[in-house]
């Protein structure tokens, strides 16, 4: 079984991989994982190398290759054709698919769905609970969570898609830089990244075709952070 860091890590250097041809310098790792220094991340590389999942080649810098990703987990409950994403709020970098979980006694948490999020177009959010979504313990956290079905295309460059579905730790407070659910005029919700202008809020989308929205803090209520998705094969 991989933690968190270590698959975040492994997809990270796969996916720059697949864009590159290279894998990331250590530098460039330790700020993807938000990391204080790269001790972190040479202790994660030789735990995905004896594990197996990536080999490192012999007289050649920056030289790591990955073997093997973990097996996808299916997500239960009849919504078939979805795998689970972990998408590192802070971050804005997507990864995709996080490891199947070893058995360790700890059983799927049932996530309830309570209706669409707008990444675009602003739209009604936390509807009626529609149905519930398994997810593996080990991708929460404390407190509350629940899932929303993304739609519009402005945090694309975030890695979240149309059709993506949010998982969402409630909460009503962020930090700058963290993907939150936001309520606007207590009438419209939308998943943007969160950052403080001075006194005011920014709503930032991750596509160039959106622009930034600056509000008072009245007029915006955190409802949750983005600690996930799920998405459609």
């Amino acid at each position: 079984m991989l933690t968190r860091k270590q698959y975040e890590l492994l997809r990270f250097i796969n996916e720059r991989l697949k864009e590159a041809g290279v894998p990331p310098s250590f530098d460039e790792m330790k700020d993807a994982l938000d990391l204080r220094s790269k001790s972190g991340i040479h202790r994660l590389i030789t735990a995905l190398e004896e594990r197996g999942f990536i080999r490192r080649l012999p007289n050649r810098a920056r030289a790591i290759e990955v073997i093997k990703l973990p097996e996808l987990a299916a997500a239960s409950n009849g919504r078939r054709g979805f795998t689970p994403s972990v998408i590192e709020g802070t971050l804005g970098r997507r990864t995709s698919s996080p490891p199947a979980v070893e058995d360790d006694g700890n059983r799927p948490v049932a996530v309830p769905v309570m209706g669409r999020i707008a990444a675009g177009t602003p739209i009604e959010a936390l509807q009626t609970r529609s149905h519930t979504i398994s997810v593996p313990p080990d991708m929460l956290g404390s407190g509350e969570h629940y899932a929303l079905e993304v739609r519009g295309d402005s945090m694309v460059e975030a890695g979240i898609l149309d059709g993506d579905m949010a998982l969402i730790q409630r909460n009503d407070t962020a930090n700058t830089g963290d993907i939150v659910v936001a309520l606007i005029d207590e009438e419209e919700a939308t998943l943007k990244r969160f950052r403080r202008r001075g006194a005011s809020i920014a709503l930032e989308p991750a596509n160039a075709a959106y622009e930034v929205r600056i509000l008072p803090p009245n007029r915006v209520r955190i409802q949750g952070k983005l600690i996930g998705l799920y998405r459609k094969y």
